[in-house]
């Protein structure tokens, strides 16, 4: 009985508490006109968080449900929502919730609102290596492909100019940051000097004529611009440009309309870097790879290649773990997607997900059927342990 009271108080001072925001009855903030023009450093902060436990429909293609009557223990969740309001948890702009394919929490913070599309850093790798999957499942290229060379997608280069070793680099090997290319910045910033010579495939000319020679030594895990190599290859071999390939097959088939996609040197998008997703685009990404890469029983990308974007392919340590703490382990490595070990009690759960500088996550346990998303600018987060130590247990029986 004493419990059952503590736990009651509990809950009466999570809604109770001064500046708290649950306002379900309310919309999510959205941008004023004049916040859609304006850089994102510059968007000004809510006045007040917003957090609804029954997020509305949007009529967008996601199922939405209640925390609580549809999973997860409310007041847990709650509980770390007025905190990430008090900024005890870093500069969070939004933070959402999905459980068994329904959307069952949504919140906005600081710069977040619900209908601008958010910068997504290195999340973008994550959409690019998608967009391959496509490819693949459209039969431009096929699962074999992935072990053949980069360079003989890509026709338009000068073979007799590359460095030695330019052969081994498979596109498996770009996809995990193993292409073994190795520039420094200075020689970046000559390339820059000359944008032209960047225009096409000239691009990866350039990288493939200055590198240090390609050995089994260099091609070991790197975090640099293996994605440009692969958004080349994209290219290459889709009708069209890779942007409208993108836009039509992907974007469009998921509703995703709300976006920014930047421009490379080469006139291809950016494929490292330079997206711009709402909170909720991110919940349909973040969808695509929980359903084996079916939207809506659609088949976009092979189960077997999101089998390999979600794996540890590769373990890349624990030394130094984006977002991570003492319950974060066995970081590892797939297509563009990290993965890890989150501790609760005595239970570790697998983790994969896309992340971006600033905070930028799509988290995925699939033992749980559970998706965290968070858009942030703080990149001195703890967004893994947070989701090891604060959230899986809501989720846990």
């Amino acid at each position: 009985m004493k419990n059952k009271t503590g736990g009651l108080l509990l809950m009466l001072l999570i809604l109770t508490v001064g500046g708290f925001a649950q306002q379900s009855d309310s919309p999510a903030p959205e941008a004023m006109a004049a916040e859609t023009t304006l850089p994102f450093r510059d968007i000004p902060y809510l006045k007040k968080a917003f957090i609804d436990t029954a997020p509305r429909d949007g009529k967008d293609g996601i199922p939405v449900g209640e925390l609580g009557m549809d999973g997860g223990n409310k007041a847990m969740v709650l509980k770390l929502a007025q905190e990430i309001a008090d900024g005890k948890h870093g500069k969070f702009d939004s933070f959402l919730i999905a459980h068994q394919g329904k959307l069952l929490f949504e919140s906005y913070y600081a710069r977040g609102r619900m209908d601008l599309p958010h910068p997504q850093a290195s999340a973008t790798k994550a959409y690019t290596g998608l967009a391959l999957g496509r490819a693949i499942q459209l039969g431009y290229l096929s699962m074999a492909d992935l072990d053949k060379p980069l360079v003989s997608f890509l026709k338009e280069l000068d073979p007799t100019k590359f460095v030695e070793g330019v052969e081994k680099i498979t596109l498996h090997q770009a996809m995990t940051m193993r292409s073994g290319i190795r520039i420094s910045k200075e020689q970046e910033e000559e390339f820059e000097k000359d944008p032209a010579t960047l225009k096409g495939q000239g691009q990866v000319q350039a990288y493939l004529e200055h590198t240090a020679p390609i050995t089994s030594a260099s091609q070991s895990f790197l975090y640099q611009n293996d994605p440009i190599f692969v958004m080349q290859v994209l290219e290459a071999v889709v009708p069209g440009a890779a942007k409208d390939f993108i836009k039509k097959e992907l974007l469009d088939k998921m509703g995703i309309t709300n976006y920014g996609w930047r421009t490379e040197l080469s006139g291809q998008p950016t494929a490292g870097w330079g997206s711009s997703m709402t909170s909720r685009s991110m919940v349909k990404w973040g969808t695509l790879v929980a359903n084996k890469g079916k939207w809506k029983g659609d088949q976009l990308v092979p189960e077997a290649f999101i089998t390999k974007t979600t794996s540890s392919i590769l373990y890349t340590g624990d030394d130094d773990v984006y977002g991570g703490g003492k319950d974060v382990s066995k970081q590892g490595y797939g297509y563009y997607w990290w993965s890890a070990n989150l501790k609760v009690g005595n239970k570790s759960y697998f983790a994969a997900s896309a992340q971006g500088g600033g905070g930028q996550y799509i988290i995925l346990i699939e033992e749980l059927d559970l998706m965290v998303v968070v858009t942030a600018h703080d990149n001195d987060n703890s967004t893994l342990q947070i989701t090891a130590e604060r959230i899986l247990p809501a989720f846990i029986r």
